[in-house]
C-alpha cells in the first residue's frame, strides 16, 4: 500500500476512535449528567437520539462545502481540520456536565470533523485508478470500521464505574467518565502533529478548481446524475444509524447489558466490516457487480437486525450483529467507488455530496429509532429490517430484469 495512503487512513482510525467511543458509553454518561433524576425513560432515549443526531445533522450541513473546498484548497488542510476537531470535541465531551454542554460537543464536533470524510476519501480517489478504486475505498472502509472497533472498546473499558474521583471548576468537572474521552482527545493531537509533518498533498495545483461558477453548475449535474446512488447512502446509514442509536439502550433494557457488553458488541460489529470490506468485495468483485453487492448488502443488514429481536445468549446477539455488519461492509465501498466514478475531476465534491447523505441517514436514524424505541423497544428492529430487506430485494429484481 502507498505509504501516504497508509498514513491518511491511520488518522482517519484515530477520528473514528472519537466517533465510537461514544456508542457504549453515551447512554451511561447522560444518564449521569442528570442530576435531577427527573428524565424518565423516553425522554432519555429521545436524548440518546437527539445527540446522536445532532452529530451528523452538523455533517449533513457542512460536508458538501468541505468536499467543494477540497476541490479548491487540496486535500490535506481538511484531513487537519477534521483531526483538529475530532481533538477539540473529545476535550468537550471530558468536560461536559450538563445535557447542553453534551449537544454543543456533539455540534461542534460535527461541524468540523465532517471536514474528514470527504477530503479522506477524495484522497483515496485521487490515489486509485478507476479499476482499484472499490479496493481503495475498502480499505479506507476498514480504516473507520478498525475505529469502530477500538471506539467502543476504549469507551467500554476505560469508563471504570467503580472508580471515584472528581475534579472540577464553574461549569466544567473532571471524573471517571471524562477518562476514555481525553484518551481520544491525545491519540487525535499525536495524529494532527504527524500529519502536519508527513502528509503530502494529494491534489496537484493544476487540478484545483478556482471558479464559483463552474462548481454551482456541477453541483446541479451531479446531484442528477448522482439521485439514487446518494438516495441508497441515505437509506444504508439510515437502518444503520437505528441501530447504533438504539442498541446500547436495548441491550441496557432488555439483555442487562452493562458499558463493557455493549462496547464488545459494537466491537463485533466493527471487526466484521473492517475485515470484510476488503475481502469481501474483493472476492466477490471478480463474479458479481457493485449492483449485486449492494442487494445482497441491503438484505444482510435487514435480516440480522430483525433477528436482534429473537436471540439473548451472547455469542447469539454477536452472531446477528456480524450478519448485519457483513451486509453493511458490502454496501459502504461499493457506494463510494460507484460515486466517485461518476464524479469525473469533482471528486472531492460529489464525495462530499455522499458524505450529506450519509449524514442525512444518521440524522433521521437516531431520530426516528429513538421515537420508536419509546414507543416499544422492539419497532426500531421490526421496521428497520422490513425497510433494509426490501430495498435489497427491489434492487436485486430491478437490476436481474435489466440483464434478461
Amino acid at each position: 500500500m502507498n505509504k501516504s495512503l497508509l498514513l491518511l487512513l491511520s488518522c482517519l482510525f484515530v477520528v473514528t476512535i472519537g466517533f465510537g467511543i461514544t456508542l457504549p458509553v453515551l447512554p451511561f454518561y447522560a444518564d449521569r449528567l442528570d442530576v435531577t433524576g427527573r428524565v424518565d425513560r423516553q425522554l432519555m432515549a429521545f436524548h440518546i437520539g437527539l445527540l446522536t443526531s445532532i452529530y451528523a445533522l452538523a455533517q449533513l450541513i457542512f460536508a458538501p462545502f468541505w468536499g467543494q473546498w477540497s476541490d479548491r484548497v487540496g486535500r490535506k488542510p481538511l484531513v487537519l481540520i477534521g483531526i483538529a476537531g475530532s481533538a477539540i470535541t473529545q476535550v468537550l465531551f471530558g468536560v461536559a456536565t450538563s445535557l447542553w454542554m453534551l449537544y454543543g460537543a456533539r455540534a461542534i464536533g460535527g461541524f468540523l470533523s465532517s471536514a474528514m470524510l470527504p477530503a479522506a476519501t477524495a484522497y483515496v480517489a485521487d490515489l486509485t485508478t478507476e479499476r482499484d478504486r472499490s479496493r481503495g475505498m475498502a480499505w479506507l472502509g476498514t480504516a473507520v470500521s478498525l475505529g469502530i472497533i477500538a471506539g467502543p472498546a476504549l469507551g467500554g473499558l476505560a469508563t471504570r464505574r467503580d472508580l471515584h474521583f472528581a475534579a472540577g471548576s464553574g461549569h466544567f468537572k473532571i471524573d471517571s467518565f471524562s477518562l476514555p474521552f481525553f484518551l481520544a482527545a491525545a491519540l487525535a493531537l499525536f495524529a494532527l502533529a504527524i500529519a502536519i509533518r508527513w502528509l503530502p498533498e494529494s491534489l496537484p495545483m493544476r487540478s484545483r478548481s478556482t471558479s464559483n461558477r463552474s462548481q454551482t453548475v456541477s453541483w446541479r449535474g451531479l446531484g442528477s446524475k448522482l439521485q439514487w446512488l446518494l438516495g441508497l447512502t441515505v437509506a444504508g446509514q439510515f437502518g444503520l444509524a437505528i441501530f447504533e442509536a438504539t442498541f446500547a439502550l436495548y441491550a441496557q433494557e432488555k439483555l442487562s447489558y452493562g458499558p463493557t457488553e455493549t462496547g464488545i458488541a459494537f466491537m463485533v460489529c466493527g471487526l466484521v466490516m473492517a475485515v470484510f470490506q476488503v475481502v469481501a468485495v474483493s472476492y466477490l468483485s471478480k463474479y458479481v457487480g457493485a449492483i449485486f453487492q449492494l442487494a445482497l448488502g441491503f438484505s444482510l443488514m435487514g435480516i440480522g437486525i430483525a433477528l436482534l429481536l429473537t436471540v439473548r445468549t451472547m455469542p447469539l446477539v454477536l452472531g446477528v450483529i456480524g450478519l448485519l455488519s457483513l451486509g453493511m461492509a458490502l454496501i459502504a465501498p461499493n457506494l463510494s467507488a460507484l460515486i466517485s466514478n461518476r464524479g469525473g475531476d469533482r471528486t472531492g465534491t460529489v464525495l462530499g455530496m455522499q458524505n450529506a447523505a450519509s449524514s442525512l441517514g444518521q440524522v433521521g436514524g437516531p431520530l426516528f429509532g429513538s421515537l420508536l424505541f419509546a414507543w416499544q423497544p422492539s419497532v426500531p428492529y421490526l421496521f428497520a429490517g422490513a425497510f433494509l430487506l426490501g430495498i435489497g430485494l427491489t434492487i436485486g429484481l430491478k437490476q436481474q430484469r435489466r440483464k434478461h
